[in-house]
Parts: structure tokens; C-alpha cells; sequence
């Protein structure tokens, strides 16, 4: 397991990660080859299926609002595109793995909503920055925080403290658990993602999710490592105020260029997500990125 410290190395082969399903393996070993078509890619989702279900009610939803119904795996990867397939049956998959552990303030349906508006959004400005595999995001974005379930279900008692101690967004959890422990979830997210086999670039996103300050201050091209670092600086969806939202203003901007109005692009990500949600049996937060954005500044 490489970048991992040892005492996070020993944690996480403690806890012995569940394998990913051999459908989404095989879709990652597809994708090494370009000249893989929608017809290779349509045989393992074809084999498993509860994955067969899931992707055919993905692109009949009103996120693509398609005229007719799609019947036909093939024809659905034809029309919306094999990566966006791949990443979907990917996070499927994982979200299928992670544990619900009862620890303090954890909530993991929470957990999701957070992670698809992350992931949303990080697709949504990579697009905007006219990153070509913008889809790519949208997939690391929502599997930034897929190790939290993980760390809570193995150190119940750490977790219970440090979820604490975010106190509704003042604090970072990733602050915290590099303080106590010297290493962070996003850093065991990378270690995952790499025992996993997903693609490097992905675990690379991963990793770097919670250095948007480091990203923005030192002027990365990096777009897609930006995209999704905006991305983890947008509300918990069980934190009462936006108390990063100053600072997510601030890199927007700053990234995005003068001219491009933050609101709007949060209400794509709200409108995006009541389209979208329903797909995963996800219910909209109760209150909207905009909402957030709207309240008074969070006093210093």
C-alpha cells in the first residue's frame, strides 16, 4: 500500500476491505483498452443483474431525459457515453461495500448526499474550465469521503470525537485526524482506491481533496485536483451554516475568472441533484447549496 503511513497501513489491512464486485473490476480492466467498445463494456454489466437494473434506470432518468425508454444496455452506453457508464457501475459498487457504522454523528445517508453533490459540482466546473475527461471528477469527487465509513466502523471511539469536534463545519475533519492520528480519511481514501486497482488518476484526486488552500495559493493548473478540492469545501448536508463558505468564494473566483457567478453554478448542482438523486433512492438535503450560499456570512 504505498503513500500510506504504517500505522494506517496496519489499520486498514485489519479491516480487511471488502473486494469490489468482479462486474466493476472487469469494466476497469475494459477501460485500459480504447479500442473497447459499447458492445465489451454491455457483457459484464449484462452478467450482474442487479447492475443491469441500476444503469438502464440511471439513463431513463430525468437527469438525461431521454423522449423513449431505454431498454438496451448497449444502446445505453451508445448514447450517454462509456465513462460516464463506467463511473456510475463504479460508484454503484462501492457505495454497495461501505459499511453504516453507529458512531456518534455519522449518518451515511448524509454521507451520499454529500458526496453527489460533490461530485456534480466537481464535474460541473471541470466542464467549465473545459477539462476534456470532466466526467472523471464527478467519479473521484464522489468517492472523496468513501473511506470515512470504513475509519468509524474500525475506531469507533477516535471517530465519535473527531466527527464531534468538526462542530458543524468549524473544523475540518481532515485537520483533526492529522492531528491525532497523522494521517487523514483522504489519504486512506487513496490507499483504497489503489487496493482496489481504480484507476491512479482517480486515487491522485482523491488524495489531494483536501488541499484546495495549498491548490489555490500556489496557482495549480491542476484543474481537476481544484475541482474537486472546491468540491469538499461545499456544506455537509447535516451542518447547520456554510462555514467554509468565505473560502469557497474566494477560490472560485479566483479559479473560475471574473465574470462566472458561483450562484448559478450552485443552483445547476441543486437542480442537478433533485434529477439525479432519486436514481441512487437518494433524497434531496433539506437545505439547497443555494440556500447556504444566501445566508448571512458565517461571522470570523
Amino acid at each position: 500500500m504505498p503513500n500510506a503511513t504504517p500505522g494506517l497501513k496496519e489499520l486498514l489491512g485489519n479491516a480487511q476491505l471488502p473486494a469490489l464486485p468482479q462486474s466493476a473490476i472487469r469494466l476497469l480492466e475494459l477501460s485500459q483498452n480504447p479500442d473497447n467498445g459499447p458492445a465489451e463494456f454491455a457483457v459484464p454489466i449484462e452478467a450482474d443483474p442487479g447492475l443491469t437494473g441500476q444503469v438502464l434506470k440511471f439513463v431513463n432518468s430525468s437527469y438525461f431525459g431521454f423522449s423513449r425508454e431505454i431498454s438496451s444496455v448497449k444502446l445505453a452506453i451508445t448514447l450517454v457515453g462509456i465513462r460516464t457508464i463506467k463511473n456510475f457501475a463504479l460508484w454503484s459498487a462501492v457505495f454497495s461495500l461501505m459499511p453504516n457504522p453507529k458512531c456518534g454523528p455519522f449518518d451515511l445517508k448524509s454521507l451520499w448526499q454529500d458526496s453527489l453533490r460533490r461530485g456534480l459540482f466537481a464535474r460541473a466546473f471541470g466542464k467549465l474550465k473545459g477539462l476534456k475527461d470532466a466526467e472523471d471528477l464527478f467519479a473521484a469527487a464522489l468517492l472523496q469521503d468513501m473511506a470515512v465509513p470504513l475509519l468509524a466502523k474500525e475506531l469507533p471511539t477516535q471517530y465519535v470525537e473527531l466527527l464531534q469536534g468538526r462542530n458543524n463545519g468549524e473544523v475540518r475533519l481532515s485537520t483533526l485526524e492529522q492531528a491525532k492520528f497523522g494521517w487523514t480519511h483522504a489519504t486512506a481514501a487513496g490507499v483504497m482506491a489503489r487496493s482496489w486497482s481504480l484507476p491512479e488518476e482517480f486515487a491522485r484526486l482523491i488524495e489531494k481533496h483536501c488541499d484546495l488552500n495549498q491548490l489555490v495559493d500556489s496557482g495549480s493548473k491542476d484543474i481537476g485536483a481544484v475541482s474537486v478540492a472546491l468540491s469538499a469545501s461545499l456544506p455537509a448536508a447535516s451542518d447547520k451554516v456554510w462555514c467554509e463558505r468565505e473560502t469557497f468564494l474566494a477560490a472560485f473566483t479566483k479559479v473560475a475568472g471574473p465574470g462566472v457567478n458561483p450562484k448559478e453554478a450552485l443552483a445547476k448542482v441543486d437542480q442537478e441533484f433533485t434529477e439525479f438523486g432519486p436514481v441512487l433512492k437518494l433524497a434531496a438535503p433539506a437545505k439547497s447549496l443555494v440556500a447556504y450560499l444566501e445566508e448571512q456570512t458565517v461571522p470570523a
